[in-house]
């Protein structure tokens, strides 16, 4: 097994689970557990009258809770282990590209270190109103907002996008104490970088500045600096919302969400996770290439300093903040449903698992890490 391995784009090598370092019997029951512990959403993700099923059940109601981007149906479980970039064990469809939900947001995030190592984005302590003159970072409110503060989900955006008001996710607080009241409650605003929110409106706004910095369309921009150097399928997309077309140096272009919270989003399969996971957990490289600017993973994966258990995008095991039973040095790329592409750094592990319940999650991975002999 070599840690520097990575799959041709043609082809994906299989391991023994013995070779692995697995227990067969204890693998093979981890992947039962998998597929035992399906998510309980139901397979058509748009309820009878057309609402999102999703947005309904965090309480939304029509208009907000109406399809802005395309939406499918999902499929069945699905998942892969990795270990030595080689696959150890898998279940399911891992070749048909489903929607994903947030995970869309640690893509954003690493379009992010493609930017700053461009040049694009020079301190990300920097205001975005230096690189980004759009009229949306414009007052006192709006003004000091950095990309770091967009990255970390700290940045207190106020305005309306798309369609949708950034109060529509006030005190959404994701798995942090200290929601003040219902999500979509109107709150007083706070400085930038003093108050986190796992807000959807504000991560479509740095989706549209990094489309501003870049000049050009983020599927394309994906496409071209990430997932063909790593070989991933021709078949994933990125869907922007019906209303999401801007103009950018005179051309019209989409301006994609970093999520599916009202439809659109990344739509991947399983296996082209796994190579974007496998990609982040060689700390960038792809076999001999540098693919993020060198130190970026270690940036995306510092704790905010306002919740421990995030970075840029990436959801952190930061003394344990996510599953308890996990390594501390784990990191995750996490999406309502469930979607997970987990990163067991010390363990070599790369684990994507599809359409499991999100309270499953943590007896998956402590499965996977119990059958290593």
């Amino acid at each position: 097994m070599s840690a520097a391995y990575v799959p041709a784009s043609d082809a994906w090598r299989t391991i023994d689970a013995v070779d692995a370092g697995f227990d067969p019997q204890r693998l093979a029951a981890a992947v039962a557990f998998a597929q035992a512990h399906e998510t309980d959403w139901p397979r058509a993700l748009l309820t009878e009258d057309g609402q999102l099923w999703y947005a309904v059940s965090m309480g939304e109601t029509p208009p907000v809770s109406l399809p802005l981007g395309p939406v499918e149906d999902r499929d069945g479980p699905s998942g892969v282990v990795l270990r030595g970039g080689m696959i150890a064990a898998s279940w399911g469809d891992i070749a048909r590209p489903q929607i994903t939900f947030s995970v869309a947001k640690s893509y954003l995030a690493v379009l992010a270190g493609v930017a700053t190592g461009r040049g694009l984005i020079g301190d990300l302590d920097e205001p975005v109103r230096r690189r980004v003159d759009d009229g949306g970072f414009e007052g006192a409110q709006n003004g000091p907002i950095t990309w770091r503060h967009l990255l970390q989900q700290t940045s207190e955006w106020s305005g309306t996008l798309f369609d949708r008001p950034d109060s529509v996710d006030h005190n959404r607080s994701v798995g942090l104490a200290g929601g003040e009241a219902p999500k979509g409650d109107l709150r007083p605003m706070r400085p930038p970088g003093t108050h986190w929110e796992y807000n959807d409106v504000r991560v479509n706004r740095l989706s549209l500045s990094l489309l501003r910095v870049f000049g050009a369309a983020l599927p394309e921009t994906l496409r071209d600096a990430i997932m063909d150097p790593i070989g991933a399928s021709r078949g994933w997309r990125w869907e922007a919302y019906r209303n999401a077309t801007v103009d950018v140096g005179g051309r019209r272009l989409a301006s994609v969400p970093g999520g599916s919270h009202w439809g659109g989003g990344i739509f991947i399969s399983t296996l082209d996770h796994a190579r974007f996971g496998l990609m982040v957990a060689r700390d960038g490289m792809w076999g001999g290439r540098r693919i993020l600017p060198e130190g970026w993973v270690g940036a995306m994966t510092a704790p905010c300093s306002l919740n421990p258990g995030y970075g840029f995008m990436w959801w952190l095991n930061t003394g344990g903040a996510q599953f308890a039973g996990a390594p501390h040095d784990a990191f995750f790329a996490m999406g309502a449903g469930t979607h997970v592409v987990a990163v067991l750094p010390s363990q070599d592990i790369v684990l994507v698992a599809r359409w499991i319940r999100k309270t499953s999650v943590e007896g998956l991975i402590g499965r996977v890490l119990a059958a290593l002999r």
